[in-house]
């Protein structure tokens, strides 16, 4: 009786193990994958921002530093200049206040090094895991890219560089059609998509929310398209009394 009891033991120590030891694989694998991603308009940081009380902390001008509300302090994130493919390393400095319309406050540093078109500064936002290898390197346009941007347009865009006593220009290429949707949410079920479009419509002021099919299980609610900025502001911030998380906008082709 006591063998029999002794073995039961043994056999439930052995389900146990089993257990947590697929428990914590699970969660280490959760950890890697769950990754920050938004793409938006950033607010390039000057003391205007800061007097007017549009941002609540000054920022360096010269670090590779963002405030992002979604993200805590330290974090290391890529950040992408969607018009030009260049990316560089940054960090999430402390919390602050800032507009909602924006994914985050950069410096003209890190505006500057990726070419970012002050009236259309749109860039992508990753958060890379602590355990992740990853090596910085200065920001760079591959040949293939090169040979793309001389198809498009210049314009040239003055930035201040507060190391020098003169503005550089830096020539910046861009394609000039601004057309921008709002991604609300993905959803499994065009059902469940069907009841988030009827509570925006119950509860914003929001116009005409859509549905797109993604894929068989994949469907998307989107505001849009938007032709200029203010109309694509204003529905972004009428859609944020909702309070979801990760609202972003998408460039249309």
């Amino acid at each position: 009786m006591n063998y029999r009891n002794f073995s039961y033991i043994l056999i439930f120590l052995f389900f146990n193990n089993c257990t947590t030891g697929a428990l914590n694989q699970k969660k280490i694998v959760y950890n890697l994958d769950k990754k920050f991603n938004n793409k938006g308009f950033a607010l390039i940081y000057n003391d205007k921002l800061l007097k007017n009380k549009l941002v609540s902390k000054k920022i360096d001008q010269r670090s590779l530093l963002i405030f992002q509300k979604n993200l805590k302090k330290n974090t290391t994130v890529k950040i992408t200049n969607i018009l030009n493919n260049k990316t560089l390393i940054a960090k999430v400095s402390d919390n602050s206040k800032y507009p909602l319309f924006n994914n985050s406050v950069i410096t003209s540093r890190i505006a500057k090094e990726l070419e970012l078109d002050v009236k259309e500064p749109y860039i992508e936002i990753t958060s890379i895991p602590e355990n992740s290898i990853f090596v910085a390197k200065r920001s760079k346009t591959f040949a293939e890219e090169k040979q793309i941007a001389t198809k498009a347009p210049v314009e040239s865009i003055i930035i201040k560089d507060i190391n020098k006593d003169k503005d550089d220009i830096v020539k910046t290429k861009f394609n000039k059609k601004f057309s921008y949707s709002i991604k609300v949410a993905d959803f499994y079920f065009n059902k469940t998509a069907l009841l988030m479009v009827n509570r925006i419509k119950d509860e914003t002021k929001a116009k005409e929310p859509k549905i797109q099919k993604l894929s068989y299980n994949k469907y998307r609610v989107y505001l849009g398209p938007f032709n200029n900025i203010n109309s694509l502001q204003n529905s972004f911030n009428t859609i944020n009394i909702l309070e979801f998380e990760n609202i972003e906008i998408i460039k249309n082709d």
